[in-house]
């Protein structure tokens, strides 16, 4: 067979692989596995034709059959017709179903066995050739008719309708497969729908309670075994889903405290939590907000850096440490001096910027005290609780080293570290003082504005310190909270009300627990009415509460402030702001109507006595209790007494005559 002048012009057609058949057998409606099956199919049926067409040449050898020509000639509207039937579809407004192409197939392949064997096992022997290019058949030399349908794979016969098809095969095609992805769509719903539980069958509830309802043996048994964390992990969430819509997805006969005691019980053993603090913190929020805060604490909070303005601007800093291989950004549009630092190829406590004192590392939940007490320049400001030195050196930065800061921390060896921060960040007007911030109205008073940023528990910052999770008890929720109250009370009696910019008190805590935050509140404006709560100024936040677990507070309360890691990515914290407007009232342990022994000394306001008369009129700062220091007078007296040599046994009249008389004398004298 000689080359057709398609052939030379072309050349040879690149090989087709089966993928791209089967592709587009998957874009006319049929599955990858019925088009390997019909593949497989076509070829078993090609192969059977080659054995049947060789099996009957040999026999017409045998029984003196006609010539191969005229047996090729009558052929030839065989095949010709062949092909026409393939190209049927191209009349077919609609395409053909699975089973309708499939029986076409077959037949197509029947009717080119029955007429095409002979003609391969001729070819075969190769006797036909000469004769083959010697026949001046016009049939046999178009290229037309000969590559009308080119086999390059044993799906050919289809690829010639698929790759013919009309205008109306196309609009049917695209209506079917529209409707199989409906189909698929739907069902991936309906699975999705099984799997996350969303009707309320019965048979659809979780089942949560019975894990560990054994008795006995059975219980010891499951102790020693490993934990499984992610049987752990999917019970907790369906637990949470369960307790979001409890009337629904709840088990019968079972109680809403049963699901959150397993909830609570696998909170302990997943995340590590003793269990009076992880029910102490789950009954903060909602089941779904308490999973999503214990979620967080186990991811560390971003790495801040304050910019220190008294020695550069944020946008130089933040050049400088940009050309040093920092990735950076602003910690957010509520701060003009903080930047969170996503990655750094050199050490942020090592760089000539950090060693020059422009920057300092501190968590950007520190700022929002120092923004609440928003310092005014040439003011008397108390830092009560001031180690290390970070809210100290913002304070100074806000006041442009003007005024006067007493930072004060109680342990020496923590006040170390907090005059290294101020000399290098360069605060030059603060002074360091080392006394128990309980004491310090005795020390000094008169401040426009103190901030304490009381010691706490931590549980605001349990993803920088893991331990809080354990080392926690009952006892520190009682002894912290009493020690709080303690400093507010001294704070306030700190301030001068009569300041013309200041009279504002600061108190904020790492902690989210309402026994540290919210009752201490409370209690200072139930001991001190001559002070209010007023706005903190601060953009974001949610507000404090007014009731918790059947206590009430007052509603002033709703200007506190309360930062969660799950709500705004920064560390547990709580902040809250007072006004005070007069001086503190004497005898306010009678008027509150507590006992001494009960207040522990709290209710009394701790400033020195003034000498004269003239000065007490002067300074109002606070009451003084004659009862409570009756002892401490007495004593005093008869020290006088002793040292003018006269016995304090005596008569109290006689000797007060006596001294009365030697006074009269004195004067008269001078």
């Amino acid at each position: 067979m000689g080359v057709g002048r398609r052939m030379k012009k072309q050349g040879p057609p690149e090989p087709l692989d089966e993928a791209h058949f089967t592709n587009l057998k998957r874009k006319a409606g049929m599955s990858v596995a019925e088009s390997r099956a019909e593949s497989q199919q076509y070829t078993n049926s090609k192969k059977r034709r080659t054995n049947g067409g060789a099996e009957g040449k040999g026999k017409k050898n045998s029984a003196g059959a006609t010539s191969t020509k005229g047996k090729f000639t009558n052929s030839l509207p065989s095949q010709k017709s062949a092909p026409k039937k393939s190209k049927k579809p191209e009349l077919i407004p609609l395409p053909m179903s699975d089973e309708e192409m499939e029986d076409e197939d077959s037949d197509e392949a029947d009717l080119m066995g029955d007429e095409f064997d002979d003609l391969s096992g001729e070819e075969e022997d190769g006797g036909l050739g000469d004769d083959f290019l010697e026949s001046g058949s016009e049939v046999y030399d178009s290229d037309e008719d000969q590559r009308a349908k080119p086999m390059f794979s044993e799906d050919e016969d289809e690829l010639d309708a698929e790759e013919k098809l009309t205008a109306a095969n196309i609009a049917g095609l695209t209506r079917k497969l529209d409707e199989q992805m409906a189909e698929e769509a739907a069902d991936a719903q309906a699975e999705l729908e099984e799997a996350a539980l969303q009707t309320n069958i019965a048979g659809d509830r979780p089942h949560i309670l019975d894990d560990d309802s054994e008795d006995g043996d059975g219980i010891k048994s499951k102790a020693l075994l490993a934990p499984d964390l992610q049987l752990r992990r999917n019970r907790i969430n369906d637990t949470v889903r369960v307790l979001d819509d409890f009337s629904n997805l709840a088990e019968e006969g079972r109680s809403r405290a049963e699901y959150t005691a397993q909830l609570i019980k696998d909170i302990c053993a997943y995340y590590g939590y003793s269990e009076y603090l992880a029910e102490k913190l789950f009954n903060l929020f909602p089941p779904k907000e308490a999973f999503a805060f214990f979620e967080a604490n186990e991811t560390p909070r971003p790495v801040v850096i304050r910019t220190n303005t008294l020695r550069t601007h944020r946008r130089d800093l933040a050049q400088a440490l940009i050309n040093r291989g920092v990735t950076l950004e602003p910690v957010g549009k509520w701060s003009k001096i903080g930047l969170q630092i996503f990655e750094s190829a050199v050490p942020l406590g090592a760089t000539p910027e950090y060693l020059a004192g422009h920057y300092i590392l501190q968590a950007a939940s520190s700022f929002l005290p120092v923004m609440a007490l928003a310092p005014q320049e040439h003011e008397r400001v108390l830092d009560m609780a001031a180690a290390p030195g970070g809210k100290t050196t913002h304070i100074a930065a806000l006041m442009k080293n003007t005024g006067c800061i007493f930072a004060n921390d109680s342990n020496k060896s923590r006040a170390k570290g907090l005059i290294g921060n101020i000399h290098r960040l360069g605060a030059k007007n603060t002074i360091v003082c080392n006394y128990d911030a309980r004491e310090f109205p005795k020390v000094i008073g008169g401040f426009d504005r103190v901030l304490l940023d009381a010691p706490c528990s931590g549980t605001g910052v349990i993803a920088k310190d893991p331990s809080v999770k354990t080392n926690k008890t009952e006892k520190d929720f009682l002894m912290l909270p009493h020690l709080q109250k303690q400093l507010l009370l001294a704070a306030i009696d700190s301030v001068d009300h009569a300041s013309k910019t200041g009279g504002y008190i600061v108190y904020s805590t790492c902690s989210v627990t309402v026994e540290e935050n919210e009752q201490v509140v409370q209690y200072a404006l139930s001991k001190r009415p001559n002070v209010k709560l007023v706005e903190t100024g601060l953009v974001f936040g949610k507000e404090g509460f007014t009731a918790y677990m059947g206590k009430t507070f007052d509603k002033s309360l709703k200007m506190t402030r309360r930062y969660y890691p799950h709500a705004y990515n920064v560390d547990g914290f709580f902040v809250s702001k007072f006004k005070k407007f007069g001086p503190s009232p004497k005898g306010s342990a009678a008027s509150n109507g507590v006992s001494k022994e009960a207040d522990d000394e709290l209710d009394f306001d701790k400033r020195p006595v003034p000498e004269t008369e003239e000065e007490e009129k002067a300074d109002a700062f606070g009451g003084w209790d004659e009862e409570e220091d009756a002892e401490y007078m007495e004593r005093a007296r008869r020290a006088m007494l002793k040292k003018k040599g006269i016995n304090p046994k005596a008569n109290v009249g006689d000797m007060s005559k006596k001294m009365n008389g030697k006074d009269r004398k004195q004067s008269k004298d001078t």
